[in-house]
């Protein structure tokens, strides 16, 4: 099995985090965002990668090679093919509040943050760190109201989610831009909690092979 990925890939790092906690070994297999106007471009990438984005997990099933995108679409196939320690709640509707979690960064929050289009507004000249600012700072407003009341440990209780994989490099990626987080007590406490998980310790983008220093 091969991820290809960034270290700094918030994805990426998603599906690094899933794979830990299955106990999955794997290649890791950098793709470079930025060197050469980013390597995610170049055409034998994106021959499998259509968006040319990071990650693509690439494995055997029944003696063909399959590859899969899109963090979301990767992680769960994981569950459901590695059932054990489970990452998806049992009931339709506590699978429902997650993925509804995991929607508000996914779909709410990283797309705002990309550093494709964080170039293209730039180029508008508008500021592209404040742009990125407000748009974290606002889908980090929706999901702290949203677990506020119910949250333990994990964002859905204390039961480890998909929801808290998209939490941690979201947050990550929260500091980077130098959002103020202090309106988001529990978001940064369940974060602070995970931060010595041992699969979120392995995923962190430090502990890459190909980790740069910042």
């Amino acid at each position: 099995m091969k991820l290809y990925g960034y270290w700094r890939s918030s994805s990426a790092w998603r599906v690094r985090i899933a794979l830990a906690l299955k106990g999955v070994a794997y290649e890791n297999v950098p793709v470079h965002l930025v060197r050469g106007g980013g390597e995610q471009f170049h055409p034998e990438f994106a021959a499998f990668s259509p968006l040319s984005q990071v990650p693509v997990l690439e494995f055997e099933q029944g003696g063909k090679l399959e590859r899969l995108t899109q963090s979301v679409a990767i992680v769960e196939y994981l569950d459901e093919t590695i059932p054990e320690p489970p990452i998806m709640p049992r009931t339709p509707l506590e699978r429902a509040r997650c993925r509804e979690l995991v929607e508000l960064v996914n779909s709410g929050i990283q797309p705002l943050q990309n550093r494709h289009l964080l170039e293209r507004v730039a180029q508008g000249g508008i500021d592209s760190r404040s742009f990125a600012q407000e748009f974290i700072a606002r889908g980090l407003s929706a999901l702290e109201a949203h677990v506020r009341a119910s949250a333990r440990d994990t964002l859905l209780g204390s039961t480890l989610t998909l929801a808290d994989i998209y939490l941690v490099p979201q947050m990550y990626n929260a500091r980077r831009f130098a959002v103020a987080l202090e309106a988001f007590p529990t978001l940064v406490r369940i974060d602070a909690g995970l931060a010595s998980h041992p699969a979120f310790a392995a995923a962190h983008p430090d502990r890459q092979p190909d980790a740069e220093a910042t």
